[in-house]
Formats: C-alpha cells, sequence, structure tokens
C-alpha cells in the first residue's frame, strides 16, 4: 500500500514472491512464540497482544480467553504491537487484518512502524524526510500488506496504530516481513539448517500447470510403478489427477488393498497439496535407491494420490499468494460449493430408518444407497464431488484421509450429530478403531505430539491428544468421511494439517519433516486387521458383493468384485460369518495380531440347492442325482413342516368348537 503522505513513488506494493520480499517471520504459523509479543496495553487477556496475528480466529462468545485479535486497552495514538525477532533481521513490511469477532467491528484504518535493537531506543520508518504512514484495513478479514520504502535491520518491531474504526477501537491481527541474518559468531548456522533437511524435494507452492507438470516428471522418473489417471475435471474445466502407485500401474491386484488420500477439498488449505507432491517424489526417490519399507509398501498397497480436489479455488488463492488470501478466499469451488458439506447426507437416512422401522432384522448397516434427488443434475452437487463419487464406486477403496488446514487435529467419524445439536459426541461403530487411526498421525507427527505447544485458535485439542470425533467439534452434515463409512467399504479421516490454511513456501520443508513419518504410518494401516477371498466351494470363482459380518460390531463390509475383502480390526478374537445371495453363511473365527500384517481369513461358500438348480437350469443342463435328492428332501420337508401345521390348526379349530358348544 501507499503511505498517506503522498509520495507514491517511494512506496510500493508487491507481492510475496517478489524479488527482495522477505518471508513471513511466522506470527500466523506460531514460529514466533507468545513470549515475542508485547503491546502497550490490552483490554483483557483474550485480547492480549498473543492474539495479534494474522487470521487468528476467534471463539464463539466475545470475552472468553481465545478473542479475535489484539485490542489497545487506551484509544490513543501511543498504542502498539511488537515482536521480538530475537535476533538482527531485514524487515521488509507488514500484513494487518482487523478483528476477527461475529460481535465487534474493529479495524485500524492507518499506522506507523517503528524499529529497535534493545526494546529502549527506537526508529521511526521513514518515506525520504517524513515519517511513513501506511494505509491499514477497511474491513475486518481482508489482509492488507504495507512494504516499507526502505528495508530495516533490527531486533524489534513496532506497529503503532494512528487511525481507526469510529465507532469502535484499536484492534488488529498482524505478520510481519522479514529475513533473519547470519550470526557471525556463529559460522555454522545455516549449514546446520540445510543439513536438517535431507529430502531432496521441491518446496515450494504449484499452480496447475506446474502441479501437472510435476507428476508428469515423477511418472517418467518412476514409469515402473507410477500412473497418473484423472477421474474427472473441474466447473472450469481443470482435470482432477490422480497418481497411482504400484507395483502393477492400472490393475486391481487381487488381495492388495487400495488406498488413498484426498487434498485440497477446500482450495485456500493448500499444504495437504504440497505433502502429496512430496510424498509421490520421496517414494520415487526411495523405491530407487531400494529402501526396504517403500519397496514393501508399493509391492503390497495399490496407493492413489488427489493432491487437488478443488483446482478452481486453488488457483483463485494462489494468485493472492500465502499472506494475502485470508481465511476464505478458494475454500468453496467455483460455483460457491463448500465441498466439504457436499457429498449425500446418508447419516440422515440411516437415523430416521432406525426410527421408522420396528423390525431391525430389516435395517442395514452398510451400503446405503444415495437418494435419488441428490443423483438429479438439478441437485447442487459440484462436478468434483460427483467425480470423486464415482471414484470411490469405481475403486474398493480400504482406507483414506482428507487433508485440511486451519487447524493441528484429526478428526474421524461420525462428522454429523444425530438431532443437529451444534456438537455431540457421535461414534460409529467402529470408534475404537476410527480412534486408532486418528492416533497413528496425530502421535506421529511432530507439532501435533509437541504437548507444549499452544491452541491454533480457540479449541485446545492437545487435551484430546490432538484427535476428536467430528460431531464432537462441530456438526457437519454430508462430510466424505461420513459418506465413504456409509456407502462404501472405506474408513475415512480428516487430517487438519496446521494452524496456517496457506503457509508461506519457505516452512514447507519444516512441515514436510513435521508429516513424513504420519503419512507413511497411516498408510500402513490398511494392513492391519484380516483380509482373504471368498469363492465358490465348487467352483473356485470369486464372490463378488459377498457380506462380511463381525459379531458386536454392526456395520458390515462387503467383497469387491474378484471376492477379496478387507476388515479393518483391532488386535482381538472375531467371529466372522459371510453371507452371499444364493449360498449357505459361513462363520470362522479370526485372530487379529499386534504386527503390522492382516490376518488371511478366506471363505468356501457351499451353493443353495435352489441356487444349483437356477445355474444348471439357466444353461440348459441336466440336474445331477445328487441334487434331484437334495431338492426332493427339502420338498418333503416342507409338505412334512406345512401338513404339522395345518393339523395343528385343525385341532385348535375342533377344541375351540367343543368349547362353544358346551
Amino acid at each position: 500500500m501507499k503511505p498517506t503522505d503522498g509520495s507514491a513513488d517511494c512506496l510500493q506494493c508487491r507481492g510475496l514472491n517478489s524479488s527482495g520480499q522477505c518471508p513471513p517471520l511466522g506470527l500466523e504459523s506460531l514460529r514466533v512464540k507468545d513470549a515475542q509479543l508485547q503491546a502497550s496495553s490490552y483490554k483483557r487477556r483474550g485480547l492480549g497482544p498473543h492474539r495479534g496475528r494474522l487470521n487468528i480466529q476467534s471463539g464463539i462468545e466475545d470475552g472468553d480467553i481465545y478473542d479475535g485479535g489484539w485490542c489497545a486497552r487506551y484509544e490513543d495514538k501511543d498504542q502498539w504491537l511488537q515482536v521480538d525477532a530475537l535476533m538482527a533481521t531485514r524487515f521488509t513490511g507488514v500484513i494487518t487484518q482487523g478483528r476477527n469477532s461475529i460481535w465487534s467491528w474493529n479495524l485500524v484504518e492507518t499506522f506507523k512502524v517503528q524499529f529497535s535493537n534493545d526494546s529502549i531506543s527506537w526508529k521511526p520508518c521513514m518515506n525520504g524526510t517524513q515519517e511513513a504512514v501506511f494505509e491499514g484495513n477497511q474491513d475486518t478479514e481482508t489482509p492488507v500488506l504495507a512494504v516499507f520504502p526502505e528495508s530495516t535491520v533490527a531486533r524489534y518491531i513496532r506497529i503503532n496504530p494512528q487511525t481507526w474504526f469510529k465507532n469502535g477501537t484499536i484492534c488488529l491481527r498482524a505478520e510481519v516481513l522479514g529475513c533473519a541474518l547470519p550470526d557471525p559468531n556463529n559460522i555454522y548456522q545455516w549449514q546446520a539448517q540445510q543439513e536438517g533437511y535431507q529430502d531432496k524435494l521441491d518446496f515450494r507452492h504449484h499452480n496447475y500447470k506446474e502441479m501437472r507438470k510435476l507428476m508428469k516428471s515423477v511418472q517418467e522418473a518412476c514409469p515402473d510403478i507410477m500412473r497418473i489417471y484423472s477421474i474427472g475435471k473441474s466447473y472450469l474445466g481443470l482435470k482432477l489427477y490422480v497418481m497411482e502407485i504400484s507395483d502393477n500401474p492400472g490393475k486391481h491386484e487381487l488381495g492388495e488393498p487400495e488406498f488413498r488420500y484426498v487434498a485440497g477439498i477446500h482450495g485456500n488449505e493448500v499444504l495437504g497439496r504440497e505433502l502429496l507432491l512430496n510424498l509421490m517424489q520421496y517414494i520415487c526417490q526411495e523405491y530407487k535407491r531400494g529402501n526396504p519399507r517403500i519397496i514393501h509398501l508399493v509391492k503390497e498397497t495399490r496407493i492413489h494420490l488427489l493432491p487437488s480436489m478443488n483446482p478452481d479455488g486453488y488457483e483463485a488463492a494462489y494468485k493472492k499468494g500465502s499472506e494475502l488470501s485470508g481465511w476464505a478466499l478458494g475454500r468453496f469451488s467455483y460455483e460457491g460449493i463448500d465441498m466439504n458439506h457436499n457429498f449425500a447426507d446418508l447419516n440422515t437416512v440411516m437415523w430416521t430408518a432406525i426410527e421408522l422401522e420396528t423390525d431391525e432384522s430389516k435395517l442395514i448397516n452398510h451400503y446405503f444407497p444415495i437418494p435419488e434427488q441428490y443423483t438429479s443434475e438439478e441437485a447442487f452437487v459440484a462436478p468434483e464431488t460427483r467425480a470423486v463419487i464415482s471414484w470411490m464406486q469405481t475403486i474398493p477403496f480400504v482406507l483414506s484421509a482428507n487433508f485440511h488446514g486451519g487447524e493441528l487435529v484429526v478428526t474421524y467419524p461420525f462428522d454429523m450429530t444425530r438431532d443437529w445439536a451444534p456438537r455431540e459426541h457421535t461414534p460409529t461403530a467402529d470408534d475404537s478403531f476410527f480412534r486408532w487411526l486418528a492416533t497413528v498421525y496425530a502421535s506421529t507427527n511432530h507439532v501435533m505430539s509437541n504437548p507444549d505447544r499452544r491452541p491454533c485458535h480457540y479449541e485446545d485439542f492437545v487435551r484430546h491428544n490432538n484427535i476428536i470425533n467430528g460431531a464432537n467439534w462441530h456438526t457437519v452434515p454430508g462430510s466424505m468421511n461420513d459418506f465413504s463409512y456409509l456407502h462404501t467399504n472405506c474408513f475415512e479421516v480428516t487430517v487438519e494439517l496446521s494452524c496456517d490454511k496457506f503457509p508461506h513456501a519457505s516452512e514447507l520443508p519444516i512441515e514436510w519433516e513435521n508429516n513424513k513419518e504420519s503419512l507413511l504410518i497411516y498408510m500402513e494401516q490398511v494392513h492391519r486387521g484380516i483380509k482373504g477371498v471368498i469363492r465358490d466351494k465348487d467352483t473356485e470363482a470369486g464372490i463378488a458383493d459377498a457380506i462380511i459380518k463381525v459379531d458386536d460390531i454392526d456395520h458390515h463390509i462387503r467383497s469387491a468384485f474378484d471376492g477379496d475383502y478387507w476388515r479393518l480390526l483391532n488386535p482381538g478374537d472375531y467371529q466372522v460369518t459371510v453371507m452371499a445371495e444364493g449360498y449357505f453363511p459361513a462363520t470362522r473365527s479370526c485372530r487379529v495380531e499386534y504386527e503390522q500384517y492382516p490376518t488371511i481369513c478366506d471363505f468356501h461358500l457351499t451353493k443353495t440347492p435352489k441356487q444349483r438348480l437356477r445355474d444348471i437350469l439357466a444353461k440348459g443342463g441336466k440336474i445331477p442325482k445328487d441334487l434331484q435328492l437334495r431338492l426332493r428332501q427339502l420338498r418333503m420337508r416342507k409338505l412334512r413342516t406345512t401338513t404339522k401345521t395345518l393339523n395343528q390348526r385343525r385341532i385348535a379349530q375342533q377344541q375351540r368348537a367343543r368349547k362353544a358348544r358346551r
């Protein structure tokens, strides 16, 4: 923005990727700690300097300890928000927002900036011969970038409000742009930092064309295990590219589970996109190096990575840049649809059936059909959502996770409360396994597992061990997690990856280190539980759509088109029953061990006599003698049962007639 003193040629508004522009210090990402933030005054703890962070979100109620910005206690031009960079830093600019609140409208319209090396003597930011006055905000949410006429080296920086909304008070959220200078007393400083990032990956933000180019280069580097395919197009015609990773790309292998990661449902929550691009590069490199863990993963799992489900939204956020896209720009599809709420609401279908049906044997607990009104062309369903649903129905996925940003927590189904309460614990029949899945990711994530980390905004998820039932956080009807669980065999969780929805490119290497182990170990959970093939006892052919029932867990799954199945389970002993149309049910005991490999539980089903007869007649064949004998026995058994029933009725009628004559 331009200074308000009229010297337009001294101050230019430039993007964060411009030459000479430094990255953010990390107020939004929490790299800047609370102790580094001070203020001249503040109204109360919930509006203290530690809340003056770009894009911080307030709690629902004003007055709590998690408010939406720093607010000064006094309304005068001597108020300031101060940041201690802890070392000599070349400051190049600041970004400001107003206070986040649904009840109040507070923002700073103009401000000055001062610098210091000791926090005692302060030097103003100058614009030529005059002290620079920078334009602030006209609304509370749009980030405004102010670039200094000249960069200044100092340790401390102050933002000093000059004017503010006339009916409000002094409140702001901010980010500071600065480059840390090398410590002359530590000649090994930069070498030590570089040694921390061992993986040679492309750490930068990729727009649509760059993402496509990178995926193509990875496929060309590892053509034996990588394949790119598209599952559809966005509203603006951008393809939804998926990277498949397998030792036999393009083919479902019998007994090999299908796994998927999905990122970018909200286009402005971009870290998941870059992590998946990093992950495909990493797997390619490590596979070629002979890393046994990666080789085993690739050979035993078919992996699908969808980096960008909402490419239209991403492009809008990308054009603004990492710190200037705000909290919501790019979140929705081009049509304005929140795809995190856009899947069919099968929870209501299930709960309504439970309330209305008096015969529990008629209730279903899996593979709920999609309501007809949802599938019509007139339904307000994004083309991206339709493409992902078709993808889910085509491939027998077993396990998945989708990535979001703006928080640090892993959520698991159900995401929707039963009675439309704002929040309420609403578990699935597989609650214990979902809790395990969420814990696996959260406990291995370097930031989530830090017991001393501060909350991102207003929820302290550390006290929940960084996992929470989705509905117990806030209700989300039509979520991908709930749809996956109720319409397919797939178990899915949501991972909120960072406080910052659009972290600066300089933070991507450390974010990869924070998440690398979590990404790998979560994929390996697809091999926990039981698996097997359900076959016809006579022909050995696989039986598709067989129902796999585990005693004491009110959620069944079904076999894939080749008859193979995978049932995710925690360690323990289970009674498993398999049922298929035209076959007698079969039951066996299956034990799941603590080791990281599945228990093989194959089933061979015997056709019922009626089904054998149908198959023979359909082929125009002769009925074998054993089947003729079996059918005769069944007819005689039915005749005896019918005769017995008729005799009992006749005797009962005679007894009633005698009593009537008396």
